[in-house]
């Protein structure tokens, strides 16, 4: 195929699917029995934006989303595209204190809601934050802590007092005009902003990443190239659509194909492999610890994977023996392995399924096409030579637009040059294949969730017990790793770590909550008195036991 970049917005990039494969299924969902072709898809994408539009969505305005996979998901992400909209991905295991951080510091306008996932009851939550909603007439809410939001909307048929249902939504598609929707895709600009993910940041809380149609619509297109996508090729999708893997990998890569995406709304190891086989899919994505569930699930056996070709492994490192598992009992010989992260429209690099087994376990594949890479001394910012480990850098169409209202911390992730500095360290070899040694940044990496220390400490600094706390890694073989807290405590205080966790629960989402607790008089310093993070993870592996370790590498 064409490996050119495209200049074409998201509604674009539908729109020819729809008009070159009508008949193809563009949607799956075995668990409710429901298909949607292409052609029906672009039906509903479009009665959902006149819908919004109708309402007075505007463009630029933010559309947050806070739901699992579930079907009008994917249409939210096309009907805000062809409305000029941003669409907001809400992580579904935030909280209360999570919520309201994003809708504060993003300004959104409208927020979509299911009614709950796990613990956490979303419209009890919403009511929490947003009381006004019970009082207040529809579509002019005026919220004291949260100016900008205008509308709340249940994606569902059920009717809750001060929200929209979905059913409302759609009537109300007959009060824009063809003429007044079709002006406003024509205004738009694959440079628009489209999406806005929220990643955390080492110094404080979570940042929005803008990226554009531009920006993912291209890398959703190289991503689905490089696993040889067709309009025959059927894809089992069962990570999560707030995450890139899920609406960049997962859906771009598919519809930019024309390919049929077999949903699931959350990730259970026997309805995936239910997908597989009843839909004959070709390809399946997911995390380590997700294939490891599927292979080790006492049904595994009693399915037919002979179907499957390709497909993704990403968000932590692959363990030779499940790729092992992965290509021989799956049926999965063309197998990628992704490597990028949010700020960079996600992905950086792929393997390819001709790749050796080493190439896929040992490295995260060579640079896509259209984007460059370079390795540089975290210090002196000087490129090194192949072999040499340092920070990984970026520069291409793939790069975000920046943090929203964060022109500081966008300066300093993107330098004058362009070049965007992941934080990551790594070693390109002479081939040009990256592999990834660790992280310059302090970030946690639990089963393919990335947690920012910092967030959690600045959290934990409201229990009034505590002097001060540092957030690390502890590495852990079954999630890479879990999060551990080392607590100073305030003279003459009683605490706990089950006072902690408990101070945590309900307000921070569960797989943020530090698991390895251990109390502390200081901590190691160096000369200038910066506190060493790394000598505090090599202590955790002696502090923590329990756990079945993997060994860890000093940074």
């Amino acid at each position: 195929m064409n490996d050119s970049l495209r200049e074409v917005t998201l509604g674009q990039l539908l729109d020819e699917a729809v008009a070159t494969h009508p008949d193809n299924e563009a949607i799956v969902y075995v668990d409710r029995d429901l298909k949607m072709t292409y052609r029906q898809f672009g039906d509903v994408v479009d009665n959902l934006a006149k819908g919004l539009m109708s309402l007075g969505v505007k463009e630029r305005d933010k559309v947050a989303v806070w739901a699992t996979n579930i079907p009008y998901w994917v249409a939210l992400q096309f009907a805000t595209a062809k409305i000029g909209a941003i669409l907001l991905t809400v992580n579904t295991s935030y909280k209360n204190a999570e919520l309201a951080y994003l809708l504060e510091q993003s300004e959104t306008e409208n927020l979509f809601i299911i009614d709950g996932y796990q613990d956490t009851d979303y419209l009890q939550t919403v009511y929490d934050l947003v009381p006004e909603l019970k009082t207040q007439e529809r579509g002019k809410l005026k919220s004291e802590r949260f100016p900008h939001l205008r509308r709340v909307f249940f994606l569902g048929p059920e009717k809750h007092r001060g929200l929209y249902s979905l059913p409302e939504v759609l009537s109300m598609a007959a009060m824009t005009t063809g003429d007044a929707y079709e002006k406003r895709q024509e205004g738009l600009n694959p440079h628009d902003v489209v999406n806005m993910q929220y990643t955390s940041g080492t110094t404080g809380f979570p940042k929005g990443v803008m990226l554009s149609h531009y920006n993912i619509g291209n890398n959703g297109l190289h991503i689905g190239a490089n696993q040889n996508f067709s309009h025959k090729d059927r894809l089992c999708l069962p990570v999560p659509l707030f995450h890139c893997f899920g609406c960049v990998l997962g859906v771009l890569a598919a519809v930019s194909h024309s390919a049929t995406l077999v949903i699931t709304e959350k990730f259970d190891p026997v309805q995936v492999m239910t997908a597989v086989e009843q839909e004959r899919c070709t390809a399946l994505y997911g995390v380590p610890t997700m294939f490891i569930a599927i292979l080790e699930h006492t049904l595994f056996n009693k399915f037919d994977f002979s179907s499957l070709r390709t497909g993704i492994m990403a968000g932590s490192p692959c363990p030779v023996h499940i790729m092992r598992q992965v290509i021989d009992k799956m049926n999965m010989s063309e197998i990628t392995i992704c490597y990028g992260l949010t700020e960079a429209s996600p992905v950086i690099t792929q393997t390819l399924p001709a790749d050796n087994m080493q190439r896929r376990t040992e490295t995260v594949g060579k640079v896509m096409p259209h984007i460059e890479m370079k390795i540089v001394d975290p210090e002196t910012k000087q490129t090194l030579e192949p072999g040499q480990q340092g920070e990984l850098c970026c520069r291409g169409y793939n790069v975000m637009e920046g943090y929203y209202n964060m022109e500081e911390a966008t300066t300093k992730a993107i330098d004058s040059d362009g070049w965007l500095h992941s934080g990551d360290l790594g070693v390109i070899d002479e081939s040009g294949y990256l592999a990834i040694t660790g992280r310059y940044k302090d970030m946690i990496i639990r089963g393919g969730e990335n947690i920012y220390p910092r967030e959690i400490e600045e959290y934990l600094f409201g229990l009034d017990t505590i002097m001060d706390v540092q957030v690390i890694g502890v590495p852990s073989k079954k999630y890479g790793e879990e999060v551990g807290a080392f607590i100073i405590k305030k003279d003459d205080v009683d605490l706990t770590a089950e006072d902690v966790q408990d101070f945590c629960r309900g307000q921070i989402s569960r797989y943020k909550i530090p698991k390895h607790i251990t109390f502390v008089d200081g901590y190691p310093m160096t000369a200038s008195g910066k506190i060493q993070k790394y000598k505090l993870q090599e202590m955790s592996v002696e502090l923590f036991p329990g756990e079945d370790r993997i060994p860890f590498k000093k940074k």
